[in-house]
């Protein structure tokens, strides 16, 4: 099956002439005309750009989203191309409306004429993974129903086995293989994508992230109905905005695209460090503008998570980078293990900086990232440090960002947007702020193990003999619990004293 996928692959590829768009690179042009010239029977006449985004979309779901991503890359394609696979965020073509009531109708066990109220059979929206359809429930509530495709999880995991032997294959082969770990950025790339194609886990992801925004002035998330969720049924709230694409429009209405681009930023780092929990795909057909100016999320089928040490090193390396330290920047990436122990820090140090003082003090029109990382790419390479595949989604998201970031205001200063947020969020881990949350965190541990330490040192001294090797462990013992005491009183009464001056202040 693997086989066949594969020359499947190759046919389409070939029959969309994806082979001209490499070939045409060379100064020359020659292999391009023998290659045209031996598949004569080939039609190219129409435009470049539709060939390849004809292509993509036959390919299936994984190809259409690497689509999606490359069309938020400007910097890195020719308008053309960029403006085509534009369409691929919302225009994907949808399936017919006869199989939508038959999917709805196997989720629920009944038409849709008995589910909802009223149900637009013409889709609004169509992606890779689904399509959506409004409709209204039995009290009145505007709804967005998204359907699943069927029959998706076949084609997918054929994809994703090609991708991992390709994967596997590269590790064995390149140089390189072992130290960005391929396999683990498939299996990462595709532990998102399987998720996906479960819209009880979109819907929960839907519902954590409007959790965590819940009166916030930058973000709105639409509130899901679990009644009518269901696997390959997912129904929320109809949000009502402009595609965030749609520049011309949004000026028309008043938004300010200076305070959106930078509002943009700020969402960005809140779910990454605040929350550990993100919005990991963030192309502009997954994003509107209300008209009061704030951001609408949609679409919530791939989040990204890091836990509290990677957001740590995180925040130390984006806090250093933007006060262009660099020795700390190198210190952090050997401290986290992201580079062998043995790394010369001055010399990682110097690299780094060759690669980022040039992009400082720039707006965002001139800075590319995707630029930045191949450099940052071939440094790594260099040193020896290991890719995260943790970290793949954020990586991916960020680019999402900087793409955004150059629709609405190319003037944008990203540094002195994020700079400010994560000086506060770092002042907020390690400052005063910091101990009360980790003396709350861990309260409830102590009230519970302290008074038990009498009754546990007693029931191990019953169950093992004396002797003076034990009573000199439980002398050392007791002396270590003596000196934990004391500093455990010490940290409360600085808690208590911190607390004190801070309801004065107030």
């Amino acid at each position: 099956m693997h086989l066949f996928r594969l020359l499947r692959i190759l046919r389409i590829a070939s029959r969309y002439g994806l082979d001209s768009l490499v070939l045409d690179l060379e100064p020359s042009g020659r292999l391009a005309r023998l290659v045209n010239r031996c598949l004569f029977w080939r039609d190219l006449s129409q435009p470049r750009a539709v060939r390849l985004r004809l292509a993509l979309e036959n390919l299936g779901p994984i190809f259409v989203k690497f689509g999606q991503v490359l069309s938020t890359r400007r910097d890195l394609l020719p308008p053309d191309m960029a403006d085509e696979l534009a369409r691929l965020q919302d225009q994907v073509p949808p399936f017919s409306s006869e199989l939508a009531l038959r999917e709805i109708e196997k989720a629920y066990g009944k038409p849709a004429s008995a589910v909802f109220a009223e149900f637009d059979p013409t889709p609004i929206a169509s992606a890779s993974i689904a399509q959506v359809h409004f409709a209204r429930l039995p009290k009145g509530r505007e709804v967005a129903v998204k359907i699943l495709r069927p029959d998706m999880s076949a084609v997918i995991e054929h994809d994703l086995a090609l991708m991992d032997a390709a994967a596997a294959l590269l590790e064995k082969v390149w140089e390189d293989g072992k130290r960005l770990k391929p396999r683990e950025v498939v299996a990462e790339f595709a532990k998102y994508l399987r998720d996906e194609l479960d819209l009880m886990r979109e819907a929960a992801n839907c519902s954590q992230l409007r959790r965590n925004f819940e009166g916030s002035a930058l973000l709105i998330v639409p509130e899901v109905f679990w009644d009518w969720c269901t696997p390959t049924v997912m129904v929320m709230e109809r949000m009502y905005g402009t595609p965030i694409s749609q520049v011309d429009t949004l000026r028309e209405i008043g938004v300010d695209l200076q305070k959106l681009s930078t509002a943009g930023v700020e969402i960005f780092f809140t779910q990454v460090f605040r929350d550990g929990f993100f919005h990991a795909d963030m192309h502009p057909g997954n994003i509107f503008v209300h008209p009061d100016g704030r951001y609408i999320a949609l679409d919530f089928g791939i989040v990204g998570t890091i836990t509290d040490t990677d957001k740590n090193y995180l925040a130390q390396n984006f806090l250093a980078f933007f006060q262009r330290d660099y020795r700390r920047v190198a210190e952090a990436h050997v401290e986290s293990g992201w580079a062998p122990p043995g790394t010369r820090v001055d010399e990682f140090e110097a690299a780094i900086r060759a690669v980022c003082e040039p992009i400082f003090d720039r707006p965002l029109k001139e800075i590319s990232f995707g630029k930045v990382l191949l450099r940052l790419f071939q440094t790594s390479r260099r040193f020896q440090v290991e890719i995260q595949p943790q970290l793949v989604m954020l990586q991916k998201t960020l680019l999402n960002i900087e793409g955004l970031g150059r629709q609405l205001d190319p003037e944008l200063d990203l540094w002195k947007t994020a700079k400010p947020f994560l000086e506060r969020w770092m002042g907020e881990q390690i400052g005063w702020r910091g101990i009360l949350q980790s003396v709350q965190q861990e309260m409830p541990r102590w009230a519970r193990t302290l008074p038990q330490l009498p009754r546990l040192a007693h029931q191990a001294l019953g169950r093992t003999p004396p002797s003076s090797h034990l009573e000199a462990q439980l002398e050392r013992l007791i002396a270590v619990q003596k000196r934990q005491n004391r500093w455990l009183a010490l940290l409360m009464v600085l808690v208590l004293a911190m607390i004190a001056v801070f309801f004065l202040l107030r």
